[in-house]
């Protein structure tokens, strides 16, 4: 029951947050987020684990953390797996956003900080390092060639869904939600 009281101590200390919308931002009714996988944490199953969390004016609307299916080979491939969920619910949200009347007239940026996963979603050639990772990751890099998504670079420190990846220590994990 430790698990238990972790989660009830922070319900309790957090009784009072809130998320907040904000429309005066920069980017008003446009979709974005942030994506990542860990290094294999899980001892038991050495799975990654893929957390991302996209937003609209300033606040989250759409998040997921999960242990991955398969047994990824590489961080390379663990990335695929990862921006390939977050790409699945890219696509379905900018349709949604689009039903209420905020179509999406540009590319969905999606902060990443694998460089070797933003090149190669970039430049989808079959190199000798990633034959191994499943063709249904290209998804991702289908949905870059047609304008959809795009993945930005950004330092693994300011990645937000890190926080949905691993556990990180207070002053990581305040530093990342501010």
């Amino acid at each position: 029951m430790e698990g238990a009281e972790h989660v009830l101590h922070y319900l309790r200390a957090t009784w009072n947050g809130n998320i907040t919308y904000i429309r005066g931002s920069r980017r008003v009714n446009e979709l974005w987020g942030w994506v990542d996988a860990d290094w294999a944490n899980d001892t038991d199953t050495c799975r990654f684990h893929t957390g991302y969390i996209l937003v609209v004016n300033g606040g989250p609307i759409s998040w997921k953390s999960c242990r991955q299916d398969n047994v990824s080979l590489s961080t390379l491939e663990a990335e695929f797996v990862a921006a390939s969920l977050a790409a699945q619910e890219v696509v379905y949200l900018r349709e949604t956003l689009r039903d209420f009347g905020y179509p999406q007239s540009t590319v969905t940026d999606i902060l990443e900080d694998n460089l070797a996963y933003i090149a190669m979603s970039e430049n989808p050639v079959c190199r000798k390092f990633s034959r191994h990772i499943d063709i249904r990751q290209y998804f991702v890099c289908e949905l870059v060639e047609a304008g959809i998504v795009r993945l930005i670079p950004l330092h693994t420190h300011k990645i937000v869904a890190d926080a949905l990846t691993k556990s990180l220590p207070s002053p990581a994990f305040i530093a990342i939600v501010k």
